[in-house]
């Protein structure tokens, strides 16, 4: 009898270890349904479509991710792709969508009815982005989403219409590239509605070529919640007029690049953490019959807008116009300025010290000027021959600079050296310098840290660094 019992054991536990491992392999089926769709949302959309074989349970629970990537390219055709989308937001299964991706490369899919399905489902987060041989139309009920919080139209020509009644009272994020309007005769209403009616939005990025260009304009950014602001106008178009007036007194950080504009007006801007400017405003030089016209008044009036920056960065155009500007009018002060990252022209590196005098608390300097040698050379900036002479030291050197990286491999020239020594003779509390030496075209390595080593340093404590 115990014999008998001891070998009818192994069976039973046999069968009891194969279900409890088993159940073991497939403890995320135990799970409820949210969690699983919650999991699901982390996965890549077709992806999470592909968990849909592992049982009849998890069939259709793909429809219940509140998250959404589509592209129409990831499709053998396109009309697979509307296929899916069309299951996929007419599904009543979907009780809220999160968030929803849309790459679109042709016409034909129901955009519209997608997006209106979306936003009976609470979105939050919508990324649209098409070719600029598409067009498709956004629905009305965009612009009266309570529930949208991040809202990306780019790379695309989409339709955006009736703006008379716009509430969109928890967007935050809005990110609009290449956008066409279809109402032109109040575009500039338009424009200034739909960022003003955005109550908390904090970021705004605007890139744009043909539509902004069209005829003069005034474009206004106008909001008391805008933390960042970009601005993209690149194209070359003849264009007279063209502007942005920015209304953003909470703004702290201004990224420009603008081939377009002649004109850029600030307004109730207190201070500003960090403005990058890239662009030109319109102008491709700047003479003395400048000052007496309005375009002076223009840089002016824009420099002063900006004038309690504490970081910036300028493209060698911008520098180049600005310095232009200072031959003939005084430069305001940027007093609160403490970083600058300035890319100019070797023949611009005279007017660098006027400059630095309108920042007279500069503690961080990075410094790239344009091309190598031989590029520098065919341009007519011949480093081999002329010395660059510095007319003035600012107070920043005397009293404030601390950091001074130059980003140019430079290759042991005299005005390349010529531009080092003046920071290391002049600079009273200069505590690091950083100099990056073209090994491949530097004659003579030793002779250039001798010549290094024997610059006389106005800091006692600098440290030269060599990469």
């Amino acid at each position: 009898m115990f014999g008998s019992e001891k070998s009818k054991s192994p069976s039973r536990r046999w069968k009891g270890s194969s279900e409890s491992r088993l159940e073991e392999l497939d403890r995320i089926s135990q799970l409820p349904d949210p969690l699983i769709c919650n999991i699901l949302s982390h996965l890549p959309t077709k992806d999470a479509v592909k968990t849909s074989v592992c049982s009849a349970r998890w069939r259709s629970l793909w429809l219940w991710v509140p998250c959404l990537e589509l592209s129409s390219q990831s499709f053998s055709d396109f009309k697979a792709f509307m296929s899916f989308g069309d299951r996929f937001f007419d599904s009543n299964r979907v009780s809220c969508i999160n968030k929803v991706k849309l790459d679109i490369y042709e016409d034909g899919a129901d955009l519209k009815s997608w997006i209106d399905a979306t936003i009976k489902r609470k979105i939050q987060h919508l990324h649209v982005r098409c070719t600029p041989c598409t067009d498709y139309e956004m629905p009305s009920s965009l612009y009266n989403c309570e529930t949208l919080v991040s809202l990306k139209l780019h790379e695309v020509r989409v339709s955006l219409v009736d703006f008379r009644f716009v509430s969109l009272p928890c967007v935050k994020t809005m990110h609009l590239k290449y956008i066409r309007y279809g109402n032109e005769a109040n575009l500039e209403a338009s424009f200034k509605r739909l960022v003003s009616c955005c109550p908390v939005l904090e970021e705004l990025k605007i890139f744009a070529y043909e539509w902004m260009s069209r005829r003069a304009q005034v474009y206004r950014v106008v909001s008391r919640s805008l933390k960042k602001l970009r601005i993209k106008l690149e194209e070359d178009f003849e264009t007279l007029g063209l502007g942005f007036v920015i209304d953003a007194p909470l703004l702290s950080c201004l990224s420009i690049k603008d081939s377009l504009s002649e004109n850029f007006i600030i307004n109730n801007m207190d201070s500003i953490a960090k403005v990058d400017l890239y662009g030109i405003f319109g102008l491709d030089d700047f003479g003395e019959a400048s000052v007496v016209t309005s375009r002076g008044s223009r840089i002016r009036g824009f420099l002063l807008g900006i004038s309690k920056v504490r970081d910036m960065t300028i493209c060698r155009c911008t520098f180049k116009l600005i310095c232009q500007y200072s031959r003939f009018q005084p430069l305001p002060q940027f007093g609160y300025m403490s970083h600058l990252f300035v890319t100019l022209r070797v023949s611009d590196l005279k007017s660098l010290p006027t400059f630095l005098e309108s920042c007279p608390k500069l503690k961080s300097l990075i410094l790239v000027w344009d091309g190598n040698s031989k590029k520098m050379h065919s341009d007519g900036d011949d480093l081999h021959n002329p010395i660059i002479h510095f007319a003035s030291v600012p107070e920043c050197l005397l009293s404030s600079l601390e950091f001074v990286d130059i980003k140019t491999c430079i290759s042991g020239h005299a005005p390349e050296m010529k531009v080092v020594e003046y920071f290391l003779k002049n600079s009273a509390i200069l505590m690091k310098i950083t100099l990056r030496l073209n090994y491949y075209d530097c004659a003579n390595e030793k002779s250039f840290f001798k010549i290094l080593m024997a610059i006389p340093r106005r800091s006692a404590t600098c440290e030269v660094v060599v990469l």
